[in-house]
């Protein structure tokens, strides 16, 4: 199991457009092999923050299965305009 962990900065004033365009984005991602789930938190002291927890089976269906296939220009058209900066993903496995 491979745990894909994101810290997301959305814009200001854009957070609930972001929330629902992500409800549409997990269908998107949900549908992808080797998609295990995935967690959304948002943070209390800084609104615009959230963090990303996508769990996958393996590294590869996440940096090629999903990354590289069809699924992932309808979730990049749904929320990487939201981002400032883009994020940056980081791959974690159970010790």
């Amino acid at each position: 199991m491979i745990l894909e962990v994101a810290p997301l900065d959305v814009r200001p004033g854009l957070e609930g457009d972001f929330e629902r365009a992500f409800a549409q984005a997990r269908e998107v991602i949900a549908a992808s092999p080797g998609f295990v789930g995935l967690e959304l938190q948002r943070s209390v002291r800084r609104p615009g923050r959230y963090l990303l927890l996508v769990r996958w089976r393996t590294l590869e269906d996440h940096t090629v299965g999903f990354r590289q296939g069809p699924l992932y220009p309808r979730w990049k058209a749904l929320l990487h305009h939201f981002y400032d900066p883009l994020p940056v993903v980081e791959h974690f496995r159970p010790v």
